[in-house]
């Protein structure tokens, strides 16, 4: 870095820890959901669809207990932690977001207006992803949190849920099963274009990252590594 600019510490341990948690489970969680989606035409047995569902609920605690954890520290947290300033509803945003049109050149020590647009709508699509996510869970394989709730709602003895496994017929009713196949169908949906959402956005984030990056050169991409940009000394905070 040029002797113009001067370390500022920015990202906190607890926003790189959910940065990078979040990345590796994503990716996981993409892998195995394509797979999962395309298990018929790989020939993936019953056994193996059960097995891959269960790797994929587990990621998705993982990723759910980061994103709650997020979410709290928006609130609780410190500085660049907090919802005001990472999210585009802080006062003044309107004339920040036409600043930034005018100024593509300008530093800022946090997200600039484009990338706070993009964390909403990334934080917006992972909270479907988490509430849908763990619906479907728990009428497809029966697992925590909804599991237990759903297995007795469709149990014909509802002293033996246990019976009750991933892809069997054993001790279910099969209308109280087809009812609640209905209440998931809606969840189904919304995992799912909230997926393709996620696709979309992930690379378009990414390229957000390296536009703002040579424009900005803050050292953007290390500072979510070691919290510190690089910015001009005699820069104002933004």
């Amino acid at each position: 870095m040029n002797s113009k600019r001067e370390p500022v510490f920015v990202w906190s341990r607890n926003v790189r820890l959910f940065h990078w948690v979040n990345v590796i489970s994503i990716t996981l969680l993409i892998a195995v959901g394509l797979i999962i989606f395309n298990a018929k035409s790989l020939g993936v047995s019953t056994d193996g669809k059960i097995l891959l569902k269960t790797i994929h609920v587990y990621l998705g605690y993982v990723f759910a207990i980061n994103l709650i954890f997020r979410l709290i520290i928006g609130f609780i947290g410190k500085a660049h932690e907090r919802w005001s300033k990472v999210l585009p509803f802080n006062k003044g945003f309107s004339k920040e977001l036409i600043d930034f049109k005018q100024h593509k050149q300008a530093v800022y020590k946090g997200h600039n207006p484009a990338g706070k647009l993009m964390v909403f709508a990334l934080l917006s699509l992972m909270f479907v992803q988490m509430i849908s996510g763990l619906v479907i869970a728990g009428t497809d394989i029966y697992y925590p949190p909804f599991g237990k709730y759903f297995a007795q709602s469709i149990a014909i003895d509802k002293q033996n849920i246990e019976a009750i496994q991933p892809y069997s017929k054993v001790n279910i009713d099969e209308k109280a099963y087809t009812e609640m196949r209905a209440i998931r169908s809606p969840f189904i949906t919304a995992h799912v274009y909230a997926f393709y959402g996620l696709l979309f956005l992930i690379p378009l984030h990414i390229l957000g990252v390296i536009i703002a990056e040579r424009r900005e050169k803050t050292a953007l991409v290390s500072a979510m590594v070691t919290g510190y940009k690089y910015l001009p000394k005699e820069h104002s905070e933004k």
